[in-house]
């Protein structure tokens, strides 16, 4: 096992401490350094010795054994840890291995990760085996454990049992349970969600809680069943009820919910001047918004809201460290943790020109470590998405005299359906993978005109149809099969925009830069349809989620989210 997460060898611990006595050459020294000290909130100058991928050494002193050191002059340089994301759902088209690559490139050495698609597509034992491969990556990839799958399964039970998810959470690579989107259940009676948070303390890992608009009573109580952080605070005095209750915030930054810039201001308004129990997060967003940059844009909107530097670095890297109990290995400049480490040109500019991450260089200085061009997903069983069934013209009747009428990209309302269909109306299917049911609704405020649309990517995995025009449906379906997966657009007969994913139907393997155009490409083709607002993606990815109001299509049926009813159920096709 690759065990660079969580320890060295004992081995290795001799070898650190023989570069200390000179017997062993460090393998770099970074001279003259500039460095943020995350302990004492300060700037100080120093030697930074490291061997291999741990930092041995940070002082005046320059190492006696030093034949076949790299010496790097860091003067008019500013020295930080490597960022940490500590929200990261690394399945949004992209991949844990491209988004990894990409955050690599302005200094995000960490991301700790959602693992909702690996419960959906592969057996734990597997998902484990593609953890450990993508450890052999330069960057620290670590994971949370979750409690529900975040939408109405027919197999509810069968999807999350009991001891799998208490593997899960003893994985040394897992390092939080959560995120609680289940939290209402577990408030009323879930006592089954409530002995899984009760492991992950056991286990000494916080829980992270999903309380968007919580009252003071609501996160009371989830505090006393055992919440320790929260990611969604919306305002300045939701973050300050969240840090007066125990909590650790983490500020939001999302193509979603891109409230970071409002929530400083408001933070600053009501004279938050304490940043020990925050982080910063981009929160899962669509490939584009990445386009200005991830961790590295969250600390640059700190620093221009007045955020002290110091601060603001340590809000997207050691703040993030010690919530996870991670602080002896990642999130500083120091002794024994791991060389993250980002130089910049000026305290104020947080995008490094440079970028070491485990004690090799990944950008911009001397011999760049080259990554992988592509990770082997197919061997852990994530190839191509292949489906044995077709779809019929019995799959695409419409019956239910209730709709999903989109309030915004993400909020749907109920409403009555219109006979013929007016113009903002579509056809909206929901197909099992495996050919096994069908929900069949209308959606209003998607598009109007775009004759089909079918996605392989969702919330559940299943696939989703939009469309005007059921021939154009039916088309798109056979180009997504033909493809192996993906978002596949047909309009008049003609297949008009596609975007392959080739990641079991779920993720792309092509570079985010490429990934970035085709999203914007998708964005640009529907709005030409008629789709009045900025994250189609998104659209696309929560139809089926529950945690959100006021109604979904899901594949138990249509649900009523607050009376947690099934208006309308599944059919068996």
């Amino acid at each position: 096992m690759n065990e660079h997460r969580y320890r060295w060898r004992n081995k290795q611990l001799r070898e650190h401490v023989a570069v200390m006595d000179g017997s062993i050459a460090p393998s770099i020294v970074l001279q003259n350094a500039t460095y943020l000290n995350v302990y004492m909130k300060r700037w100080m100058k120093a030697h930074i010795w490291i061997y291999e991928d741990r930092i041995v050494y940070v002082g005046d002193q320059l190492p006696s054994q030093s034949d076949e050191t790299e010496y790097v002059d860091c003067s008019n340089q500013y020295l930080v840890p490597g960022y940490i994301e500590p929200h990261a759902h690394p399945f949004q088209l992209y991949n844990p291995h491209r988004l990894a690559q990409y955050a690599s490139q302005s200094g995000t050495t960490t991301l700790i990760n959602d693992n909702l698609v690996l419960l959906f597509l592969l057996k734990k034992k597997k998902a484990f085996s593609l953890m450990e491969g993508l450890n052999d990556l330069p960057v620290s990839l670590y994971w949370w454990s979750r409690f529900d799958s975040q939408s109405s399964l027919q197999n509810d039970e069968e999807f999350l049992r009991d001891q799998d998810v208490l593997d899960w959470l003893q994985h040394d690579a897992v390092l939080q349970g959560g995120e609680l989107t289940c939290w209402p259940n577990v408030l009323k009676d879930d006592d089954r969600v409530l002995h899984w948070m009760q492991e992950t303390k056991r286990a000494r890992k916080p829980v992270e809680g999903h309380f968007p608009g919580a009252s003071e009573r609501t996160l009371t109580k989830m505090k006393l069943l055992g919440t320790d952080g929260d990611h969604e605070a919306m305002t300045g005095e939701e973050v300050f009820e969240r840090l007066r209750l125990g909590y650790t915030a983490a500020l939001r930054y999302s193509s979603i919910r891109p409230d970071l810039p409002k929530i400083l201001k408001e933070m600053n308004d009501l004279g938050i001047d304490t940043y020990d129990r925050i982080m910063l997060t981009t929160d899962g967003s669509t490939p584009s918004f990445y386009e200005q940059g991830i961790m590295d844009r969250c600390i640059e909107i700190a620093l221009e809201n007045e955020i002290p530097a110091h601060e603001a670095y340590s809000m997207a890297s050691y703040n993030a460290a010690k919530y996870f109990g991670m602080e002896h290995r990642i999130g500083s400049i120091g002794p024994g943790r791991v060389a993250h480490i980002n130089f910049l040109e000026a305290k104020d500019q947080p995008t490094p020109v440079s970028v070491m991450a485990r004690g090799k260089w990944v950008k911009g200085y001397g011999d760049v470590q080259k990554w992988k061009d592509s990770f082997p997903w197919a061997e852990y069983g994530m190839g191509k998405l292949q489906l044995d069934w077709d779809m019929t013209d019995h799959d695409l009747q419409f019956s239910i005299p209730v709709g999903l009428h989109m309030q915004n990209e993400v909020i749907l309302k109920p409403y009555t359906v219109q006979t013929p269909p007016a113009q903002d109306e579509a056809y909206l299917t929901l197909l099992d993978r495996e050919g096994k049911w069908k929900v069949n609704s209308m959606i209003k405020g998607f598009t109007t005109s775009l004759g089909g649309l079918i996605s392989s990517y969702s919330n559940t995995g299943d696939l989703v149809l939009i469309g005007k025009d059921k021939e154009d449906m039916k088309h798109a379906f056979k180009r997504m099969k033909e493809i192996g997966g993906g978002i596949v657009a047909v309009h008049e007969g003609e297949v008009v925009y596609e975007i392959p994913l080739h990641i079991a139907g779920m993720m792309s393997d092509v570079p985010m830069e490429t990934l970035i155009k085709q999203e914007k490409g998708l964005k640009k083709l529907l709005e030409e349809h008629g789709y009045p607002y900025h994250d189609p993606v998104y659209t696309l990815l929560f139809l089926s989620s529950t945690h959100l109001p006021f109604i979904r299509i899901t594949p138990k049926g249509i649900i009523d989210v607050k009376k947690k009813e099934v208006l309308f159920p599944a059919i068996m096709r």
